[in-house]
């Protein structure tokens, strides 16, 4: 006689929907404290909802959205088993990019997709993107954790996000103000951020590291610096944004691509910025990566960000006022170079970088060489 078929249920094919209801349990706090009186609903609704009547105050607001992820970083907070720094990452992919065109980031929503739900594994992802939403000033109204045993293994996950913001019309911020003249000045990373781990795991790998190796130059573990969190500017770029003094035109958020690819999407045509290498020391990390995979500088320059994370283009009178603020805020910058004309530039000088990303504008030179400490 055949043996009858065992039941099949949703926990037996790998999906355990009550460590779902156990993570929001551990991370509804963290999720709360992002919120002020315009989120309305609290966590565990079918949809966050923000209260946009103080839009009404606006003469023509202009939404801005992104949305982003971090990448195959997630390796290795999964290798270490760390996962509370994560967010940090992930925000700052989102938010910054809205922060760019001068618009303040309302509200962001997040997506987890793992092999199998741990509880408090997922309640520090997401611990980790509220504390920084709170940096960026932004509301975590919403997001979803989905289990997909046999796609994914139970250690792995992946996390996106979106974000919504708003800006003034008047205030949109962009390649129509940057003029000939302007100063490009740098804010300094706090690492890799979160681009080009592919290369970077790619190189520790072949090298042969392990990530509980300690590295002098670095000052601590090779895993404690690949995992160190991405620098939310959010605040501190909607403070210079609003702020007449540093009279700023336009940011570029320094992700995949690199800097020149970056910054030459914020600049009109006709236009060119000179960026001056020998203008800062390339921290350790990059140059570690350097030597470690024997990666040329020209494929370095076009992956990381090589210790700029964000550029302001601003006016020339502005530059002190933009360094002193940035100063107060203990936020890192310094003048990275200027703009000009492109028809000034001489033939002779380095080529310049333009059209990436689909965007046919201004030129970026990289000028002098790198400085390594």
């Amino acid at each position: 006689m055949t043996e009858p078929t065992p039941a099949i249920t949703y926990a037996s094919a790998g999906v355990d929907t009550e460590a779902g209801d156990r993570a929001v349990e551990l991370m509804k706090d963290a999720v709360r404290a992002t919120h002020g009186p315009q989120v309305l609903g609290g966590v565990g609704g079918f949809a966050g909802l923000y209260d946009a009547s103080a839009l009404t105050g606006y003469r023509r607001p202009l939404l801005a959205s992104s949305t982003d992820g971090v990448g195959t970083k997630v390796a290795i907070a999964q290798a270490l088993d760390l996962h509370d720094t994560i967010g940090f990452d992930l925000v700052g992919m989102v938010v910054d990019d809205i922060v760019v065109v001068g618009a303040e980031p309302l509200m962001m929503t997040d997506y987890i997709a793992c092999g199998s739900v741990v509880p408090e594994r997922i309640a520090d992802i997401v611990r980790g993107i509220a504390a920084a939403c709170q940096v960026a000033g932004t509301a975590l109204v919403g997001g979803e954790t989905a289990e997909h045993p046999g796609l994914l293994g139970p250690a792995e996950y992946d996390v996106a996000g979106a974000a919504t913001g708003v800006v003034e019309a008047d205030d949109l911020l962009g390649p129509e103000r940057v003029r000939a003249g302007d100063v490009l000045v740098a804010l300094g990373s706090s690492g890799l951020h979160s681009n080009g781990y592919s290369l970077v795991r790619r190189v520790i790998e072949v090298a042969g590291w392990q990530l509980d190796r300690q590295v002098d130059e670095l000052g601590r573990t090779l895993g404690e610096e690949l995992l160190e969190p991405t620098r939310v500017y959010a605040a501190d770029c909607l403070a210079l944004a609003r702020d007449e003094a540093p009279q700023v035109h336009a940011f570029t958020h320094v992700t995949g691509g690199g800097l020149a690819a970056n910054l030459a999407r914020v600049l009109p045509a006709g236009l060119v910025a000179d960026v001056r290498r020998d203008s800062w020391v390339v921290p350790p990390v990059f140059d570690l990566v350097r030597r470690l995979g024997s990666v040329p500088w020209a494929d370095l320059q076009n992956t990381l960000n090589l210790g700029v994370g964000m550029v302001a283009v601003v006016a020339p009178d502005g530059v002190a006022a933009t360094l002193a603020a940035c100063a107060e805020r203990g936020l890192p910058a310094w003048e990275l170079g200027t703009v000009r004309p492109a028809a000034a530039v001489p033939e002779h000088e380095a080529p310049v970088v333009t059209g990436t990303k689909g965007v046919q504008g201004g030129a970026v030179r990289l000028l002098g060489q790198y400085r390594t400490g």
